[in-house]
């Protein structure tokens, strides 16, 4: 196989690879959201467990970019792509920690989530699944567009967050009897909320991708 087209099959399979690596965490965020509305421990021990998965996909991931690294010496876009890819595969696994710590904290909830006390985080879970899938697609089809319209959306998950939190302070304020079950709420909303940062982070590095560039003041 020619050096070139040897260089752009590698790149495919470092992409199929990172596609692969989204689709796990996007489940694993639906399942930990799941397990905590069905109080189900066997979904939430599931998440728990694949989380290994995750991480054995990013070091396979980091060693075929080092392969590229190493042996092509890529340059200009090239060289972009794989460290773009790096520096994503580290959010992407941050991700899929952070969806285990939801399904971690879901055991405490032997009857599901009261959704009185967080009627919010199912959505801010579907936001934070939107958005990782938007950014890792931005990535693969080079699109500027959706990497900008997915960074945007992180205002909608900061101010359902915001309502969260201000719903579950008024909670613990009316309700201490449930102020252990508010708290970890207050955590799960806090992952979800993170889980959009990475996913701004993923973005970013669309961008820089794209462009070179990585400010968001240079892109918004």
């Amino acid at each position: 196989m020619p050096t070139r087209s040897h260089f752009d099959h590698e790149l495919e399979l470092m992409n199929i690879d990172l596609i692969k690596m989204g689709s796990m965490i996007e489940e694993a965020i639906a399942k930990s959201i799941k397990a905590l509305e069905a109080g189900s421990k066997n979904l939430a021990l599931e998440v728990i467990e694949d989380d290994s998965k995750v991480d054995d996909l990013e070091k396979a991931i980091e060693r075929r970019c080092m392969r590229l690294l190493l042996r092509q010496q890529p340059v200009a876009k090239d060289l972009r792509a794989i460290s773009t890819a790096l520096k994503m595969i580290t959010d992407i696994e941050r991700i899929g920690d952070q969806a285990a710590d939801i399904a971690d904290l879901s055991l405490r909830f032997q009857n599901g989530l009261d959704v009185r006390v967080a009627e919010h985080i199912p959505q801010m879970a579907r936001i934070a699944v939107e958005m990782v899938r938007d950014s890792i697609e931005s990535f693969v089809k080079n699109d500027l567009d959706l990497a900008r319209a997915t960074m945007k959306r992180d205002d909608d998950a900061d101010d359902l967050f915001n309502i969260v939190k201000n719903e579950l302070i008024e909670s613990i304020i009316t309700s201490k009897e449930n102020a252990d079950e508010i708290i970890d709420c207050m955590m799960i909303a806090k992952y979800l909320e993170r889980i959009g940062d990475h996913a701004v982070n993923i973005c970013e590095w669309v961008v820089f991708y794209s462009t070179g560039l990585h400010k968001k003041t240079q892109i918004l």
